[in-house]
């Protein structure tokens, strides 16, 4: 059974189907010129040795009809003689038969022609130039179109045969040979669509060859044939890319998952350690007690802003919500009026040049506010405001999108040099901040909303003390007529 669904998925391929295709095309092709070719080589022919037989019929009844000739002046002529046979002979090579009064022949053709009544009776009539005409007369199993033109005056009669016969079997060799020519055709064309299919589709049969193989394996590491610059290498490309960036998001999830599994084991190993202490709460003080009480609602509340952040990071990498032409400075206030109630700090915003983008609002929105509350919470005994500046491009040609940049300015304790590089890692919390509340998670939201947005994220040490952070975003539009906004 197996065979029999390979042999028929053989016979289906688009090799085949490329194959059987270009023969059957060649095949009509051939057939019909080789039919209109052999049709008109045919009829040419056979128009043209008519057109010599009437013409050498007709130039014997004009001479008959201009001399009085007799049966004796056709006799078979003697070397170099030139008389009226040698006129009809040389221009057709016909067969000639001299018949004498009453359709006696006179001098017998080679071969002899036959005589009939139609024959006799022309030879006795009196007018010359009288024409009896037969199309298809059998001499000796070949076929011969005859015509017997008077003599007059009832002396006889002249018998011109033409051998057609001679022409069916060329015409006939001829049509064996066109066929033959069309199957020779037919036959090349398969070979050489069978071998032009097999040049253009091995690239096809390696790449589902590959694709077949991620289908049966479940790897995406598969590497994947790229040859040439057409339609077949653009889809290899094309499907090359696609396997990177399928291989790109299960690392992506798998390591999500890993980091996920391994902050959450914290919370929940202390959830269970105090709930097994619950089952003691009446031997506990009151003090202990409260404290208890006061862990459990802290650490269900850490573990809650992890899920959510979680939550959070997993819908911004699936791209889902709609691109759409929005203003980042107008985000950036929104975010800052939330976290000025959150917080109660003193939060500055500045705008300046264009800094309008494409975007995805909920999620450039959520990496304003994370830089804002993650600049709060390290700075939380600080007096100076927490700085928000966003900076677009000025001048910019309409048509010519250039970066738009947010950057959030604190007077905080500052990032170690060699923490700065890391501080946009999954769960990633420098020594400092561990005894703080967080889940890791809030700075690679901001990384990953930046490079969704054609950006990227960057945090440096501010003059002065604290930290600079932020991340850029592509914009384009109109340059905003003022300069700051408080």
């Amino acid at each position: 059974m197996s065979g029999r669904l390979g042999r028929l998925r053989r016979l289906s391929s688009l090799r085949a189907v490329f194959t059987v295709s270009f023969a059957a095309v060649a095949a009509a092709v051939t057939v019909l010129v080789g039919f209109l070719s052999y049709d008109a080589a045919a009829r040419l022919v056979r128009v043209d040795q008519q057109t010599v037989f009437a013409e050498v019929v007709q130039d014997l009844r004009d001479q008959v009809r201009a001399h009085p000739l007799r049966p004796a002046d056709f006799a078979t002529p003697d070397p170099g003689h030139n008389g009226p046979l040698d006129d009809i002979i040389r221009p057709s090579r016909t067969d000639v038969q001299v018949l004498g009064p009453g359709g006696t022949v006179a001098d017998r053709g080679s071969p002899p022609l036959p005589v009939d009544g139609r024959d006799r009776a022309v030879a006795d009539d009196r007018p010359a130039g009288k024409l009896a005409q037969h199309k298809d007369v059998d001499v000796d199993g070949d076929r011969y179109r005859l015509a017997t033109v008077s003599l007059g005056g009832g002396r006889g009669a002249v018998q011109v045969a033409q051998q057609f016969s001679d022409t069916e079997d060329l015409l006939r060799e001829l049509q064996q040979r066109t066929v033959l020519l069309v199957g020779a055709v037919v036959i090349a064309a398969g070979l050489f669509g069978w071998w032009l299919a097999r040049r253009i589709t091995r690239r096809l049969v390696r790449l589902a060859g590959a694709a077949e193989d991620v289908a049966r394996t479940g790897r995406l590491g598969i590497p994947v044939p790229v040859t040439g610059y057409d339609e077949v290498g653009r889809l290899g490309r094309s499907f090359d890319r696609m396997l990177g960036r399928l291989a790109q998001s299960e690392e992506d999830q798998r390591r999500l998952v890993q980091d996920a599994g391994h902050e959450l084991r914290t919370p929940l190993t202390s959830l269970r350690t105090n709930i097994s202490m619950l089952r003691r709460i009446d031997e506990l003080p009151p003090d202990a007690r409260e404290e208890l009480v006061a862990d459990l609602a802290l650490e269900s509340r850490e573990l809650t802003d992890l899920v959510n952040e979680l939550v959070a990071l997993a819908a911004g990498q699936s791209d889902t919500e709609p691109v759409r032409r929005l203003d980042l400075a107008e985000l950036a206030e929104d975010a800052v009026i939330v976290a000025r109630r959150r917080t109660g700090r003193e939060i500055t915003l500045a705008v300046t040049g264009d800094t309008t983008v494409d975007g995805r609002p909920t999620a450039l929105q959520r990496a304003v506010s994370n830089l804002v509350e993650n600049a709060a919470k390290f700075d939380q005994g600080g007096t100076a405001p927490i700085e928000v500046v966003v900076t677009g491009p000025l001048g910019e040609p309409a048509g010519h999108p250039g970066p738009v940049r947010v950057e959030v300015l604190d007077r905080g304790p500052g990032i170690a040099e060699d923490d700065l590089a890391r501080v946009f890692d999954r769960f990633y919390r420098t020594a400092d901040a561990r005894s703080l509340p967080g889940s890791g998670l809030g700075l690679s939201i901001v990384r990953e909303v930046a490079k969704s947005h054609g950006g990227t994220p960057f945090a440096y040490a501010r003059p002065g003390g604290g930290t600079v952070i932020g991340f850029t975003a592509t914009g384009r539009g109109r340059e905003k007529p003022s300069p700051s906004r408080v």
